[in-house]
């Protein structure tokens, strides 16, 4: 039995046998780096994509909010739901746009 031995101070004693995920399972946020501003809101991340070339795109699904860049073939779709924006989409947007959005743990 391998892992860390974490002691609460109610006296409750329990193995974690994988600390790095517990500690993986924190929330993430979306940062604008030239303004150092988390991404709030739809609304803000489409203004500052609308800013770097990328455009909405509305011919793909319909569950999804789309922007694309006429430059490239590259494609961002994120769930319509923002409660549903998690750093899978985050990742995503950090990839194509370079120095531009960093994730960091809330």
């Amino acid at each position: 039995m391998s892992g860390v031995w974490v002691f609460k101070n109610n006296g409750v004693i329990r193995l974690v046998e994988n600390p790095q995920a517990e500690t993986s399972s924190r929330r993430k946020a979306l940062v604008h780096l030239p303004s150092g501003q988390v991404v709030s809101s739809y609304s803000m991340l489409e203004q500052i994509l609308t800013g770097l070339g990328w455009e909405r795109y509305y011919e793909g699904d319909p569950d999804l909010f789309q922007f694309h860049k006429r430059s490239s073939i590259d494609l961002i779709s994120l769930p319509r739901d923002f409660s549903k924006f998690n750093s899978v989409y985050m990742y995503d947007i950090v990839i194509k746009n370079p120095n531009v959005f960093h994730v960091r743990d809330v």
